[in-house]
């Protein structure tokens, strides 16, 4: 199989680095062996404690950033346990926390499935210079993915240069005053099919707009009232509680550079892993620009599709993607309003495009099939490698296909700029194929993509390399876009 000559590789190669480390918390779900680890530590004198403290210090704080406040935030999730009211030092507190406390990996064995888009950062750069951010799925031990981040500038001669990646990584702070509207939130329950007389019943105890503990309030009322729940439902509490943990927003300190933030797991949804973010720049109608990232969350029995809001990579909203449309991985969100409405590129069966529009961007309904396989490098099956980008020839929409033994390539399609679901010409043959160099790795013969970004007359394209490493390509977007505009459906 030939790729197109349009590529152009470059030298970026972004590869799995294991001494980035996150700190988590290690706590045993087993309230019986925190207690015995507490007796433990309490037997030591204060002399001990300290002397083992300092040991501790002196391997992990220069691994982390302020790693004692850590150990203070885990002491306060386990202090409850404490066989004794009597307040322990800050240094047994300290040494407390750090055995419930662990290093993950984050990225110890892949990086990969990128996308990229302009930074919300423009300034003191040089003519004809852009300056970008890349998302990169980050696969740790367990096999649990995270999203992380690169940064980096494109000069006017298309040469790329990364911005290093950070010594540190770190988590983000929860904001605790999220606000749910009730009808979105019961719409969702609904969708999944819990809505019942008990979601009713806590339904009544809830304002238009509510908080979590609001609604935290509303179940313990209603269970106080009926403390033994029927098992339907019980479990309809649960899966609105881990709903509502599932929308939740995140802040990251501003001295946190960019490169040393990652979105790790938080919500049950989320458990096994947060996979494939493609982020989009998004302008409004009035101008104003946004990021949506539309990833998939895994708690490893369902997938939930679900979004990525934020105006600057600091402060970001996770929140689900609900309705019949939102049923799979894959989706990507065009970059502006079509006729008044969002629109979306999405793959409901696993094999075919489909083309979607909402009035509301948490909420997708009729999916509409716009391509199905059709050439030998495709026959198995296909989907998007990210938003569509505008043209003045229409939204080239960057696809991928599946063909004989699992190898994955790289094509295109030009859609129709005013009506998406026409279909105005597609790559008979691939454009980016895995060669030599790139089929060995966590699953071979693979080249994949979450998302590209146009750079004057040039597509840089960030893909992964047999899921398990990334580099840059760039491709010659006028040529692309002569062959596809043809109207003969293929080139």
């Amino acid at each position: 199989m030939n790729e197109s000559p349009l590529v152009t590789r470059t030298d970026i190669k972004l590869e799995p680095d294991p001494t980035r480390v996150l700190i988590r918390p290690f706590i045993p779900t087993d309230e019986g062996r925190v207690t015995k680890i507490l007796a433990r530590i309490a037997s030591q004198s204060d002399g001990e404690v300290a002397e083992h403290l300092e040991k501790i210090r002196a391997d992990f704080a220069s691994r982390h950033i302020e790693v004692e406040n850590t150990f203070l935030t885990r002491y306060e999730a386990i202090k409850h346990l404490n066989f004794t009211d009597a307040e322990p030092s800050l240094t047994r507190k300290l040494l407390i926390g750090s055995y419930f406390t662990s290093e993950y990996s984050l990225e110890s064995a892949a990086l990969f499935n990128p996308s990229m888009v302009p930074h919300p950062d423009q300034t003191n750069l040089p003519a004809g210079s852009v300056r970008f951010v890349m998302s990169l799925r980050a696969v740790g031990e367990g096999h649990i993915s995270s999203v992380a981040f690169r940064s980096g500038v494109i000069d006017k001669n298309s040469q790329i240069s990364l911005e290093s990646s950070t010594d540190f990584v770190d988590n983000p702070e929860f904001i605790v005053d999220r606000v749910f509207t009730k009808k979105d939130f019961f719409d969702k329950l609904a969708e999944e099919g819990y809505v019942n007389d008990y979601s009713d019943l806590i339904s009544l105890l809830l304002d238009d707009e509510f908080s979590l503990q609001e609604l935290q309030t509303a179940v313990s009322r209603v269970h106080h009232q009926q403390p033994r729940l029927v098992q339907s439902h019980r479990i309809t509490q649960e899966q609105m509680m881990g709903l509502a943990y599932s929308n939740y927003d995140v802040r990251f300190d501003s001295d946190i550079p960019l490169e040393g933030r990652v979105l790790f797991p938080s919500a049950p949804s989320e458990k096994n892993g947060i996979e494939d973010a493609r982020f989009v720049r998004f302008t409004e109608d009035d101008g104003k620009t946004k990021y949506f990232g539309t990833a998939t969350a895994w708690d490893g029995k369902t997938i939930m599709p679900q979004l990525i809001a934020t105006d600057n990579f600091q402060k970001f909203k996770m929140r689900t993607l609900n309705g019949e449309g939102a049923e799979n991985k894959g989706m990507a969100l065009f970059p502006r309003r079509i006729n008044g409405k969002y629109a979306m590129i999405s793959r409901q069966d696993n094999e075919n495009i489909f083309l979607m529009y909402s009035d509301r961007l948490q909420f997708w309904r009729d999916a509409k099939m716009i391509m199905k396989p059709a050439y030998p490098w495709e026959y198995y099956q296909i989907g998007n490698s990210g938003s569509p980008i505008e043209t003045d020839a229409g939204w080239l929409l960057f696809t991928h296909g599946v063909g004989a033994m699992r190898r994955y390539a790289i094509g295109a399609a030009l859609l129709d700029k005013s009506d998406p679901s026409k279909v105005i010409g597609r790559t008979r043959e691939p454009i980016l194929v895995p060669i030599d160099n790139e089929r060995e790795g966590y699953v071979p013969n693979v080249v994949y993509s979450c998302g590209a970004m146009r750079h004057g007359d040039s597509i840089v394209m960030p893909y992964a390399m047999a899921d398990q490493a990334t580099r840059v390509a760039i491709i010659r977007l006028p040529e692309l876009l002569s062959c596809l505009s043809k109207g003969n459906k293929a080139c």
